[in-house]
């Protein structure tokens, strides 16, 4: 038997304040994008807003429906939107921000296993590191690489 470690690497910011422009930007747009967010029975409102490598910002909210699971969380519809709008255009950030009610979390909220995994999937498509910003009041993390949301990552299915 031996005994490994996992680590992950990420950049704590206090406010967006301390941030490059183009991520205080996207912390902007995802706060914006949870304008859009349908959650009438959890409340909880979430705002993801992804750039593209040649700059256009996509933005998702979460669409919840009472045929629960039928909807879908902020990040993968904003995922999903570029990979269909703009086909072939690589990812290079995405911001994520949760809400209950109209009030931000004070941590970041962390996406659920189904959003990183897509995460990881366009991650490997596009075959460039995919980062990630989470957001709260009182905290924002910066990941360079979804390996570091998801340590593990499902990739052993041969696609051919």
């Amino acid at each position: 038997m031996t005994k490994k470690t996992i680590t992950i690497n990420y950049t704590e910011y206090k406010s967006a304040a301390a941030m490059e422009p183009k991520d205080r930007e996207l912390v902007e747009a995802a706060l914006e994008a949870r304008s859009g967010s349908y959650a009438p029975y959890s409340k909880f409102h979430v705002g993801a807003a992804l750039r593209l490598v040649d700059g256009t910002i996509v933005k998702g909210a979460n669409q919840e429906n009472v045929a629960y699971p039928s909807g879908l969380c902020a990040e993968r519809t904003a995922m999903f939107a570029a990979g269909a709008n703009y086909p072939g255009v690589a990812f290079d950030t995405l911001a994520i921000v949760g809400a209950n009610g109209d009030e931000v979390c004070e941590m970041p909220a962390a996406p659920c296993g189904g959003c990183r995994q897509v995460m990881a999937e366009y991650q490997r498509h596009f075959g460039r590191p995919l980062r990630v910003i989470l957001i709260g009041t009182h905290a924002i993390y910066k990941f360079g690489k979804v390996e570091d949301l998801l340590p593990l990552i499902f990739d052993s299915l041969k696609v051919e």
